[in-house]
């Protein structure tokens, strides 16, 4: 492996899609190449993920992260110029020692996980290769194009409307090839946006580019995604031309011990029999934090009952934490794991999660944050990863098209690499 030489570091303040300020990172290396990296923001986020730095104070409502970016310019910039590093995981943990709080916050995750991904392209760059192939190296995998999820409903923390659950996506399963992926998710997308026309529902945009209708429902979300699939030409089905995920992101109405849906109260049973009842009736093949992250007994619940009909993905109770996806493969309670580099906080760190999936035979599927940036190191994750699965939001907006159209040239520029699941179909990966 070709070490790393970088002779210069320089953050700035920039802003996201949601208009906040995140930490932007400008590498150069020691030949004089320069190389850039951005750190995404959720708004819906676990409460064991790696945290970020912000001002307070009175400016941007206190989201400011001038004090991330002086730790870049700093301390950061100062231990990482001293020396040539041999390898991501190294840096990496020179960073967190550095840092020396078990959460990131000192220096900030934000702060951190800009330079990691700066600092991992990088290392791509002087092993001569796109950054994609160089994390196929690191990671000892086979490239694949993924699965697009398309998340073109958007609710709970996501959209200003009463529908709790907060992703509606679409997987263009049956595709053959990800650039007809591309092309079925954005005509599902345009064929949705005419279908609210028509029952005279708004089509504005949430967080993440999806419609975001006054709806409350979830019956009534799947209900328009039918429709649409049906409009633009398509077959709905988990073995047919497109399959529904779902996010519902259960810590957003879970409260006192229950879960509100849509005005109705549920128990964690109560909620799993919702889910059951439309598994049931709509095709969904991946259900991703149904439950609260700390609802252990919902999480057992869900996994008894569904297990071997949809994908479980555990997002906010796992936190892309090597740790908390051994205990939950160790458990049963997932069948795959959601990846974000940024709530673990380091490129290094989210190849030790991904090797643990992999390890338990856990899926696992690559995901943007809400507040996002055009950086596009989650398409190249993807790709090198080999997963299969990736959701960056819908076919709107530029900083979620930047990631979908990465892939494209990804595609484009190496036409012999494989898409969709390891296995070949969604259903054969759902165990």
């Amino acid at each position: 492996m070709k070490s790393l030489e970088i002779t210069h570091l320089d953050a700035i303040q920039i802003l996201d899609s949601r208009g906040y300020p995140t930490v932007h990172v400008a590498l150069t290396a020691g030949d004089g190449a320069r190389v850039a990296a951005s750190a995404p923001a959720g708004a819906s986020t676990g409460a064991h993920e790696a945290a970020e730095l912000r001002d307070g104070g009175a400016e941007w409502n206190g989201r400011g992260v001038t004090k991330a970016v002086a730790a870049v310019n700093g301390p950061i910039a100062d231990l990482l110029t001293a020396s040539s590093w041999e390898s991501i995981g190294a840096l990496d943990r020179a960073m967190t020692e550095l840092d020396g709080m078990p959460d990131k916050s000192r220096l900030g995750a934000n702060a951190i996980v800009a330079v990691s991904m700066a600092a991992a392209r990088g290392f791509a760059h002087a092993a001569e290769l796109p950054l994609h192939a160089w994390i196929s190296g690191q990671l000892g995998t086979s490239q694949r194009l993924p699965i697009p999820h398309f998340n073109v409903l958007n609710g709970g923390a996501h959209a200003a409307n009463e529908l709790d659950f907060q992703e509606f996506m679409i997987a263009p399963v049956g595709a053959a090839s990800y650039s007809e992926a591309v092309r079925c998710g954005a005509e599902v997308y345009h064929a949705l946006a005419a279908e609210l026309r028509r029952r005279g529902l708004a089509t504005g945009l949430g967080d993440e580019g999806g419609f975001a209708p006054e709806i409350a429902r979830p019956e009534q979300a799947l209900d328009l995604l039918l429709a649409a699939i049906d409009a633009a030409g398509y077959r709905a089905g988990v073995d047919a031309d497109v399959a529904i995920a779902i996010d519902p992101a259960a810590n957003g109405f879970y409260v006192d011990g229950g879960y509100t849906v849509g005005g109705t109260r549920y128990t964690s049973d109560g909620l799993v029999d919702l889910y059951q009842a439309l598994v049931d009736d709509y095709p969904i093949w991946s259900i991703e934090d149904g439950v609260a992250e700390d609802d252990g007994a919902g999480w057992r619940t869900i996994s008894t009952r569904l297990k071997g009909r949809v994908q479980i993905v555990g997002d906010d109770n796992l936190v892309t934490s090597p740790a908390r996806i051994l205990a939950a493969a160790e458990d049963g309670t997932v069948t795959a794991a959601l990846i974000k580099v940024n709530q673990i906080g380091t490129v290094s760190e989210t190849f030790e999660a991904l090797t643990v999936a992999r390890e338990h035979r856990l899926g696992a599927m690559i995901s943007h944050r809400s507040g996002e940036t055009p950086d596009t190191f989650v398409a190249d994750l993807a790709v090198g990863s080999g997963v299969g699965q990736l959701k960056s939001g819908a076919p709107a907006r530029g900083e979620r098209i930047a990631k979908y159209n990465r892939l494209l040239e990804i595609e484009h520029d190496d036409a012999g690499l494989p898409y969709r699941l390891p296995d070949g179909r969604v259903a054969a990966a759902i165990r």
